[in-house]
């Protein structure tokens, strides 16, 4: 069966709280996830709007929201001290781990996000990617090198790219056969469609 394609930003709390859940909901109907980190700036300059923080009224419900939301399902969240981020360092050390790892990119990406949203580690800091990556028993040295690679910051511009020629315009946006979801309210029509095959 096709797989389901994940596409996250690092710097996204709906991103983060989909992230606990889309493996286990992809493995109950025998399916694989592909995770795949964008940036949703780039997606803000197609859309023309601004990030949901900044937006009026908009961007204090959605602080309130996501507190909420994650006592909702269950998941360990500490809202950031810097919010939102860049998330170029997190993204391309995924793309550069998933070339030689896939399963432990996706634990690399496990650990960045809830560093970020659960112990308040800056990310975006190349430095800090790089020792949360230390940790997984990933080359430190060459993951550092790597964030400045011409052909690793190409992969995840082609990435970016891609997604927004696909349709994507948010964090998560989830693909099941073709069919776009967007946002963590979206996974109980996820799980009947993966259930039933469409609707």
């Amino acid at each position: 069966m096709q797989p389901i394609d994940f596409y996250f930003d690092f710097s996204s709390p709906y991103g983060y709280l989909a992230s606990t859940r889309i493996d286990a909901l992809a493995a109950k109907y025998g399916r694989e996830v592909r995770w795949r980190p964008i940036l949703l700036g780039a997606t803000f300059k197609v859309t023309g709007l601004p990030p949901l923080p900044t937006v009026p009224l908009k961007g204090d419900y959605s602080r309130r929201d996501f507190l909420r939301s994650a006592r909702f399902h269950g998941v360990a969240y500490r809202h950031p001290g810097v919010f939102p981020i860049a998330s170029q360092a997190p993204a391309r050390a995924f793309y550069w781990v998933e070339r030689q790892d896939p399963v432990k990119a996706k634990m690399l990406a496990g650990a960045l996000l809830e560093a970020y949203f659960t112990r308040d580690v800056n990310i975006s800091n190349p430095s800090d990617t790089v020792r949360i990556a230390a940790g997984l028993g990933i080359d430190g040295t060459a993951l550092e090198a790597a964030l400045n690679d011409p052909a690793i910051k190409e992969r995840l511009k082609a990435e970016v790219e891609q997604a927004i020629a696909r349709g994507v315009f948010g964090s998560p946006f989830i693909f099941v056969d073709d069919e776009p979801f967007w946002g963590m309210d979206r996974f109980d029509q996820i799980e009947r469609w993966l259930k039933e095959g469409g609707f």
